[in-house]
């Protein structure tokens, strides 16, 4: 079996897991998460890199950290995992998703204006396989309005947008180092960081489970109490020490699933260019991180079949988000903006490609083979 995904293992996560394990800190805020902060700051050039538990985590608190409300509404796109819109709706938010754009399948900037209301608190945008949303265009349109915006940017580390890092367009954004990500913790694992200094105070103390427990250590106040609502954000120094094992190897690791990204589009592109699918499009403006490969089937019926015949080849492909629009809890928290002209069709016709660090040639050879002598059985069929 070629599976859809083997989280990155690079050498020195155990090693570092074993030296937590010994400290006299593994609860969280020792050496290996103080040293992860400090390198998403450098690079990403943010206020504040917050580890949590998890991407779910790290949005929660950004909805926290925005107070969001009963009455409050939030504009992002339906075609997106669960979490983007859960932390919202905890707080008692109503969704309002619009349709994605066919290219990218991000959220369509030139669809949010139109889904603005006197009750919009913010834009939620989510960077879809590591490709960015349009930002120049969505920060207008917030400034315009005085809205927040939150990028959901769990797939979009060491992804760039106008030579800029995806997460620092907006007052906050969240990653994820979930297994399934370029780069893990572990398991399970997110970040917040915070472009707008004025959160970094009450994000700590939210982190915190609601207490200012971070100034009693820096000795700012006597006795550490609850000052404000919060949660147990931190995660543990075992998860912050897998990940500083990944980080220190990050270029390797974008550089050996470039490779398989760029072997994928260059056995398809034939496929593309005679009409039969849809590879993935990254504008000329975004610099992705080669997150997923995925491809479009022409219909819903020809994924079923080319998913049936990736079985019999022992291949894991798998598809993508059941719109959220169209869910039970959606249809109860939310309400979709205007037309669904892309999002339900991206849905039935996505097929996600296995990608992952040391991703064998022999197997990748074997998946495009296999797409490639479908496409050329079913030509032959119908001629």
């Amino acid at each position: 079996m070629i599976p859809f995904n083997r989280p990155p293992l690079t050498g020195n996560e155990a090693k570092y897991v074993l030296q937590a394990i010994q400290s006299e800190k593994i609860s969280g805020d020792g050496q290996f998460t103080l040293k992860c902060h400090a390198w998403f700051e450098e690079k990403l050039s943010c206020a504040k890199a917050l580890l949590t538990p998890s991407c779910t985590h790290a949005l929660e608190m950004a909805a926290l950290l925005l107070d969001v409300k009963p009455g409050d509404e939030i504009i992002m796109p339906s075609y997106t995992f669960v979490s983007t819109a859960n932390a919202f709706a905890l707080r008692g938010a109503t969704i309002v998703f619009v349709d994605i754009r066919p290219d990218t399948l991000n959220i369509n900037e030139n669809l949010i204006e139109q889904a603005i209301t006197s009750r919009t608190k913010a834009i939620v945008v989510v960077h879809y396989a590591g490709i960015s949303c349009e930002m120049n265009t969505i920060m207008s349109i917030a400034i315009k309005y005085k809205l927040f915006v939150i990028e959901d940017a769990a797939q979009g580390m060491m992804s760039t947008y106008d030579g800029k890092p995806l997460g620092t367009f907006g007052n906050m954004a969240t990653y994820s180092f979930h297994e399934t990500k370029n780069y893990t913790s572990g398991g399970e694992g997110g970040l917040l960081i915070i472009n707008d200094p004025e959160f970094v105070s009450r994000a700590e103390i939210i982190r915190e489970k609601g207490t200012n427990r971070k100034q009693f250590f820096q000795g700012i106040v006597d006795k550490y109490t609850w000052v404000d609502i919060g949660s147990s954000l931190l995660p543990s120094e075992l998860q912050a020490a897998y990940l500083w094992g990944q980080l220190e190897e990050c270029e390797n690791i974008l550089s050996n699933r470039m490779k398989t990204w760029n072997s994928y589009h260059s056995a398809l592109s034939e496929l593309e260019e005679d009409g039969y699918l849809r590879l993935p499009s990254v504008p000329k403006e975004c610099k992705h991180n080669a997150h997923m490969f995925y491809i479009q089937t022409e219909h819903r019926e020809t994924r079923t079949k080319l998913l049936e015949k990736f079985k019999e080849q022992s291949i894991l492909a798998i598809f993508h988000y059941i719109p959220l629009h169209s869910t039970m809890a959606g249809i109860k928290y939310g309400r979709f903006n205007g037309e669904d002209q892309y999002t339900t069709k991206a849905s039935q016709c996505i097929i996600r490609l296995p990608l992952f660090y040391g991703l064998q040639k022999n197997q990748l050879n074997k998946i495009t083979s296999t797409i490639v002598n479908f496409y050329h059985d079913a030509i032959a069929t119908t001629s």
